[in-house]
């Protein structure tokens, strides 16, 4: 039998308590564009010695490694569904590099002594592991933007914020923010005036950790924050089991009636999320690997090209393994930003019908590469004039936008970042149409190319069938009839082409059945009419969700079908970890 642990390490103990759950392990470092996947392979309790496996093929692993150490997220994702997630981050962990394996190495490193961090300016950094939290709302545009997130460590001097990364698009590294509010579990709260000293993603659930400086505190406002810092390290000691002496909850993090409601909601909206696919998580995880390198472009000035080009060829692949699944799970990005969403579809369908053409077209790689680009000069014009690109626009809002194609070809050549000649053709052209009435340029007939043509249907048949600008969706019948009716703007050969692959009632829409039930569509049959779908609910019970797959010859359990509708409009969403 062995001997009991006498000492815990106490950053040990917070990383042991992770490891029981599903969990992730991202190294990053500010100079490479990909965090790296890390396993542990050993952690001694007593000494603080922790082995994490690497693999990976590059040639440049050493950057990953400062003269400081390495720096990790450790992301747990708990429960039966693997629906709550508790975050623990580590910077500078004094690390040795060995290679075991022409790809696999070894990080031996060093955990500190202390969850708490001396940081330069000397004030001790708080981390909030083991449950502990508080909610944050940050004021990214005076009355008119504010950004939600969770703090993951207080200081006298600022906190770090993890925020959902698509809400990353409105902040920059040295902005100044008029207010950062922070809600503790007791009711209490603290504000102060913030500066963006970093941001970066955090781990791989699509998320972003925005570092803030608290600026031009008062007096007493510091004497409150020293409070709450000391009742955090308290909270904190006692999770981790840091400090014998600490055998209660700190009062700040003793829930009020209103946290406890918002947690029983959350839990309950959790409840309702149903379990991912692999194909949706490889969906979802091109939508946020998109908005990572919308981030590099902003805040390191660096083209991420491998990040790009491995989104590309990952939509490739699920097209081909299962081009089915692969439609279905692109409808699930419909809670995703409109231009992410948007970006994804449209590069998904253009790669699903270019290589339904020809598989073989050498075209395909930058053709899909320039449809996944083709809406990041949007995010780019985000500032006071535009705070976000959520709202009903207003007309010089709208003048706004339509600059998106000059921006992101402005944003290409700061970077030095030259598109191949395919790419350019779709980044530039893909608003255009046949009779001059697109922009930027107003371009005609034979100036647009066959793939321009083909991406210009894609877009507008997802542009009318999703909310845009207040404007509900259209059925699909309802968008190629008004794609049809458009005088010569489009080409009616490819509109005839994209309803032949897709049909009347596409994979992914949400379908209306006569009985009162609604089902996700999952297979059409060669006549476009559904021959598999996922039921979800009934709506003689609309709080209670079902999740029933059925094939053609159990259509009789719930009715006829009668339409393609709005998930909107039945409270049909993504609840996100």
């Amino acid at each position: 039998m062995a001997p009991p642990v006498l000492h815990e390490n106490p950053s040990a103990t917070v990383i042991r308590s992770l490891l029981q759950h599903n969990y992730e392990i991202s190294l990053y470092a500010k100079s490479m564009a990909y965090p790296l996947k890390a396993v542990v392979h050993e952690l001694d309790l007593s000494s603080g010695h922790l082995v994490l496996e690497v693999e990976y093929a590059g040639q440049n692993i050493e950057k990953y490694l400062t003269d400081s150490g390495i720096s990790f997220d450790l992301e747990a994702m708990k429960g039966s569904q693997i629906m709550e997630r508790d975050t623990y981050s580590l910077s500078n962990v004094e690390a040795k590099l060995l290679k075991t394996d022409s790809t696999l190495y070894r990080l031996e490193c060093q955990l500190p002594e202390s969850v708490f961090v001396t940081e330069q300016r000397g004030a001790i950094r708080i981390p909030f592991v083991l449950g502990m939290q508080a909610r944050v709302s940050l004021e990214i545009y005076l009355h008119e933007l504010s950004v939600p997130g969770r703090l993951r460590n207080l200081s006298v001097g600022g906190c770090m914020v993890d925020i959902d990364l698509a809400e990353s698009v409105a902040i920059g590294v040295d902005q100044e923010i008029p207010g950062v509010t922070i809600e503790f579990p007791n009711g209490e709260s603290f504000f102060a005036e913030g500066k963006i000293r970093h941001i970066r993603p955090f781990g791989n659930h699509g998320y972003a950790a925005v570092g803030i400086q608290f600026i031009n505190m008062p007096p007493p406002q510091m004497e409150a924050l020293f409070r709450y810092v000391n009742e955090s390290e308290r909270e904190a000691a006692y999770r981790t089991g840091a400090n014998d002496k600490m055998n209660y909850h700190a009062p700040l993090f003793i829930p009020g009636a209103k946290e406890k409601k918002i947690l029983q909601r959350e839990a309950q909206e959790r409840e309702k999320r149903a379990r991912q696919s692999p194909m949706e998580r490889g969906v979802m995880d091109v939508a946020h690997q998109v908005q990572v390198g919308l981030m590099y472009m902003k805040t390191r000035d660096l083209f991420p090209e491998e990040i790009f080009y491995d989104c590309v060829d990952t939509l490739r692949y699920l097209v081909e393994q299962d081009r089915k699944a692969f439609l279905y799970a692109l409808a699930f990005l419909r809670d995703e930003p409109d231009w992410v969403r948007h970006a994804v579809q449209v590069a998904g369908y253009l790669a699903d019908m270019m290589l339904a053409r020809d598989p073989y077209d050498t075209h395909v790689r930058e053709a899909v590469l320039g449809a996944l680009l083709h809406t990041m000069g949007k995010p780019l014009l985000i500032g006071p004039q535009l705070p976000s690109l959520k709202v009903n626009m207003n007309p010089i809002q709208k003048g706004i936008l339509q600059g998106h194609v000059s921006a992101l070809q402005r944003k290409l050549q700061e970077l030095d970042w030259t598109p191949s000649p395919t790419c350019r053709d779709i980044i530039k052209n893909a608003n255009e149409r046949l009779d001059g009435t697109g922009y930027p340029t107003g371009k005609r007939g034979d100036q647009l190319s066959g793939r321009v043509r083909l991406i210009s249907i894609i877009k507008a048949v997802n542009k009318l069938m999703h909310v845009r600008n207040g404007i509900p969706p259209r059925a699909p019948l309802d968008a190629y009839r008004m794609i049809h009716e458009a005088a010569s703007a489009y080409d009616k050969t490819v509109l005839v082409e994209y309803i032949q692959a897709y049909g009347l009632y596409p994979i992914g829409s949400l379908a209306k059945f006569s009985g009162g039930f609604l089902a996700w569509v999952m297979e059409i049959d060669a006549k476009g009419i559904p021959s598999q779908v996922k039921v979800i609910k009934n709506l003689r019970f609309p709080d209670t969700n079902i999740y029933s797959e059925l094939g053609r010859n159990d259509f009789a359990l719930i009715g006829k079908l009668e339409d393609i509708v709005n998930p909107a409009d039945y409270g049909v969403k993504l609840i996100k970890v």
